[in-house]
């Protein structure tokens, strides 16, 4: 009998959700209440596919083959270093008579939950695919359950800039009902990776929800001079969010530490900075998914921080819709993602080249 969370499709371990399982079924004979998706490209998140290739020092067919283990070993993408997976787009095949989601097929659709919990199999062996980018073309099948989010992709962007700003649009969601619910009327946000995918929406998203000053850290020259020809930013700062004592006297020489800090990097070790840079009695949300929740919640203790910390979750009702329109509105934001994928755009400000914040 099928589950609407999915777990009809954990093979081992028993008893846990598919995000949890070590292995799934990617069988495409579907439930009444499931989705079969034509793969067209997988889109690894920013984490993995740095560990990837860091692991195997940016050789692409290496990458390549490790990602094919993956998926054929877990009948998932789900990296078992970082424990996250990504997002794809495909075309719907077929829709089961029970199934929840509003899809029909043909619909070409982009997933809003992680490859790591969605039963997959490719049949090409990636090899369309040369290593060296997040994004992965390939041919094979998906499967949604009754609980999947997708989201039909709009007649009005790039596929890949579409795909770009949905594999993170939780981020300025989020991000957005923490500004607008924090007790000072105009906090000061902090944004660790701002000239990134989720930094960029979510500094856009802090503006809009009330934020009475934006700041945004990046670690180069160039990433600092495409952020501050954005406009996205009140002060563009550049520093090492890895590094707790540089970043705070950074923040000191500044203002102060901020009342808002989202980290939206793509590398381990921001948990302390975040929270150092965050006043007593702030809020730090965690969009990495670079983050020791362990290291985060130890270091608070251990620095005597009072600050609520959240883990970014990639859901939040219309979060979709809410990322797509800051692109759509907000030339700032859609600069960065431009640059970052290479394209132009007639409406966005020319920028300085960026680097690989996530």
């Amino acid at each position: 009998m099928s589950s609407p969370l999915g777990t009809h499709r954990v093979l081992e371990p028993a008893g846990v959700l598919p995000q949890a399982a070590w292995r799934l079924d990617p069988d495409p004979a579907i439930a009444d209440d499931e989705v079969l998706v034509c793969l067209e490209v997988l889109n690894l998140d920013a984490a993995s596919y740095r560990q990837l290739n860091e692991a195997h020092r940016g050789d692409g067919d290496a990458i390549r083959d490790q990602v094919c283990a993956i998926i054929d070993e877990r009948g998932k993408m789900h990296n078992p270093v970082t424990g996250s997976g990504g997002m794809l787009i495909g075309r719907v095949q077929a829709v089961g008579p029970d199934s929840p989601l509003g899809l029909r097929p043909g619909d070409r659709i982009a997933t809003l939950v992680s490859l790591s919990l969605t039963p997959l199999a490719v049949y090409d062996g990636l090899l369309g695919w040369d290593g060296l980018s997040e994004r992965v073309p390939t041919s094979g099948h998906a499967v949604l359950f009754g609980r999947s989010i997708a989201a039909v992709l709009p007649d009005d962007l790039p596929d890949e800039l579409a795909l770009s700003v949905l594999d993170v649009c939780g981020a300025p969601a989020l991000t957005e009902r923490v500004v607008r619910s924090s007790p000072l009327p105009a906090p000061t946000v902090l944004v660790l990776g701002a000239a990134g995918k989720s930094g960029s929406l979510s500094m856009a998203a802090a503006r809009r929800a009330g934020a009475g000053r934006v700041i945004g850290l990046v670690p180069t020259e160039a990433e600092l001079r495409a952020l501050e020809e954005s406009g996205l930013a009140d002060l563009a700062l550049l520093g090492d969010a890895r590094d707790p004592l540089g970043l705070a006297a950074l923040l000191d020489a500044h203002g102060g530490p901020a009342d808002i800090t989202v980290v939206c990097t793509d590398v381990p070790g921001c948990e302390h900075p975040a929270i150092l840079a965050t006043r007593d009695g702030g809020t730090v949300v965690y969009f990495s998914m670079a983050t020791s929740f362990p290291a985060a919640a130890l270091g608070a203790e251990g620095m005597a921080r009072d600050v609520t910390m959240l883990i970014g979750n990639g859901y939040t009702p219309g979060h979709a819709a809410l990322a797509l329109d800051l692109v759509r509105q907000e030339p700032g934001v859609r600069a960065l993602f431009d640059h970052r994928l290479g394209h132009t755009s007639p409406h966005a400000p020319a920028l300085a080249l960026a680097g690989s914040a996530a």
